[in-house]
Parts: C-alpha cells; structure tokens; sequence
C-alpha cells in the first residue's frame, strides 16, 4: 500500500507538471535583467519575448535589476516561485560573477536552470579616435612607455567587460587601473570624454557611436571575426592570443522549475529564435546564432564558470 501511494505521488506530480506546462502562461511573465536598459542583453531580451510574447498570447514584462556583477537580478529570480512566471535573460556575466566575486547570494550553476542561449554577440574592444592608434599594439606600445598611466572602464566590477579588461592587460603584459561603473552607457561615456583608455562593449552598443565617429573598435575580442565587421581582426590576429572572450546572452529559470515548464518555455523562445523578424533583429545587432538544447547550454555555463574562477585567480581578481 506504502509503494503504491507513493506511486501515485509521483505519478501525481509528473502530471501536474505537464498540466501546468500545457496552461502556461495564463497570466504576465517577468523576464528579469540583471544588467541596465539599452545593454546588448538587454536589447536582445526585448526584441526575443516581443515575439514570445506575441506567441503566448501574454503579457511579458521585462525589469531591469542591475547592479552586484549582476548578482542582485541573478538572486532575485533563482529566489523566485519555480512557475515558469519569473526568467532570467543573463549575458556571459553569468558565469564570471561567480568566478571573481568574493561571495555570491546564490550558487549559480545549482540555483538557476540554464533554458537556451538567445546568440552570441561580437565584443570590441573601444578607444577615442583622437587618441590617434591605428591598431592594438599602439595603445599597448604606449601604455608600456608609460607605467602607471593607463586605465580602463567596465560596466561594473564582476562584469564581463571586467573580467575582459583583465585578460588584455595578461596576455598584453601591461599594467591598467580598474574603472567600475553603473553599465555600459556610463562606461563608454568616459572612453569619448578622454577619462578612461578603452572598454570592452557588446558591438550593438558601440556600433551607433562608432557610425559617428565618436568611438574605434581595433579588434574583436571574440575568438573569431564578427560577420558585421569583417574587416576588423580578432584579438588573437591583433598579436594577443589567450586573451579572446565570447560575449553571450541566455535564458535561465530557477533551478526546481518543473521540467515540463521548462520545456515549454525553451520551445516558445527557440520557435521565436526561428522567426524571420526575429533573426534579422538580432543579424542587425551583429548577433550569431547559439543554437544549444538546454543541457549543452548548461554544460558549457559549468565550464566556463571552471574556466572563470581558474583565469581570475591567475589575474589575481577578487571583488568584494
């Protein structure tokens, strides 16, 4: 009698699953995200759950929580019901906030369920044209002639941008000093005022600024050319290899959602990756294609939190 009613528990469970996925959503969604407005994440989020959104038939609401290496936005949601109702559009910062932050709310490779990538974007690396360097290794040429002067901005401490920054300075063998801010428009700003020597920035942010001239991109930092500037080298081709960083955005739920929910919400968001529109928003930004199921695209954040934590403790980066 004890085996069979726990069984049916079981039996239970499995099928209330499924009936919530197939109800899903029957009410508003909020996509939480963890970095500021107008960010490649950002912008990305909001251009895939419009189209989700319209699929639902729902509303889908997207909130900004910015601020803690991302880790305030990353909490909130892995603290969140495991309905289905609250989602986490995360960028590579995900796995590097885990990696350099002293301590963390959450433990993010077992409290948030990686759902699906929503494409890789190219990251470049950004100077003033009047600074005068035609390519990387003028700037590296110069901040070697001049210890002590060079710096650089990031979209905050524990950001991708950060931990970028630090990978340059290695594998270029110059020293910088670290400028934190609030996101990535604040980061940039500093770069056109003259302040800070250069940032790391998604492409769709610095590309409008670069049109006007206000910014240069001398290399990618990905690992391999950007199909909207083809022309522009990587970092590895500029002469500083082990220094390439992927910039990505994806989809996360908080770790006990149900797996039928889950399902149902990587089948919306992958059919709207598919739609035309969709694809060609996102090829506009400079965007690539990631397409993973969601336990690939959990084994690669596993990794790259591994990967993370071994490149901060041999860049020496600790953030309280």
């Amino acid at each position: 009698m004890r085996r069979l009613l726990l069984a049916s528990g079981i039996l239970f469970v499995a099928l209330s699953g499924q009936v919530w996925a197939q109800a899903w959503p029957t009410k508003p969604v909020k996509v939480v995200v963890p970095l500021t407005p107008g960010s490649a994440t950002d912008v990305m989020a909001r251009i895939v759950f419009d189209e989700v959104s319209r699929q639902v038939g729902q509303p889908i609401v997207i909130e900004n929580r910015p601020g803690a290496g991302n880790s305030i936005g990353m909490n909130a949601v892995a603290k969140a019901d495991p309905d289905g109702y609250t989602i986490l559009a995360n960028s590579s910062s995900h796995t590097v906030s885990p990696a350099v932050r002293a301590t963390m709310p959450l433990d993010t490779a077992n409290d948030l369920s990686a759902v699906i990538p929503l494409g890789n974007m190219p990251v470049v690396i950004l100077f003033n044209p009047k600074k005068g360097y035609t390519k990387l290794s003028d700037f590296v040429a110069w901040a070697k002639a001049n210890p002590g002067k060079a710096n650089y901005s990031s979209a905050g401490a524990g950001n991708s941008s950060h931990l970028n920054g630090e990978l340059f300075k290695l594998a270029a063998g110059f020293e910088a000093v670290h400028l934190p801010f609030k996101g990535a428009p604040e980061a940039m700003t500093e770069v056109i005022a003259g302040r800070s020597d250069f940032y790391f920035s998604p492409l769709v942010n610095a590309l409008p600024l670069m049109k006007d001239n206000q910014l240069q991109a001398l290399a990618v930092s990905n690992s391999s050319r950007a199909s909207a500037l083809p022309d522009l080298p990587t970092i590895a081709q500029a002469g500083y290899p082990n220094s390439e960083y992927n910039f990505w955005a994806g989809v996360f739920l908080p770790a006990k959602t149900p797996a039928a929910i889950k399902e149902k919400v990587y089948a919306e968001i992958a059919k709207a990756l598919q739609t035309p529109s969709v694809r060609d928003k996102l090829k506009n930004l400079g965007a690539d294609p990631l397409p993973l199921t969601p336990a690939q695209f959990d084994s690669q954040v596993r990794k790259e939190i591994e990967t993370n934590t071994k490149i901060a403790k041999a860049a020496n980066i600790k953030v309280e």
